[in-house]
């Protein structure tokens, strides 16, 4: 259940960080701030995600879903 949760805690980072991409595209007023730092910590928290998946996966943390036939 910690797995998930922090899987979650993750995801709901990289939404925050897409949108204040966004926002700094938006508003060019602000040249000290660089979209491509918050861009990139949205790839960086994609891959820890992905990591953190197979990792929990191979220690038996979770488990998949069982297939459908």
């Amino acid at each position: 259940m910690l797995i998930k949760l922090i899987v979650i805690a993750l995801l709901l980072f990289i939404i925050v960080n897409l949108v204040r991409a966004g926002l700094v595209m938006l508003n060019p007023d602000k040249p000290e701030v660089k979209m491509s730092r918050y861009l990139g910590r949205r790839v960086m928290f994609s891959a820890a995600v992905l990591l953190l998946i197979f990792l929990a996966q191979a220690l038996g943390w979770i488990e998949p879903n069982p297939r459908p036939y």
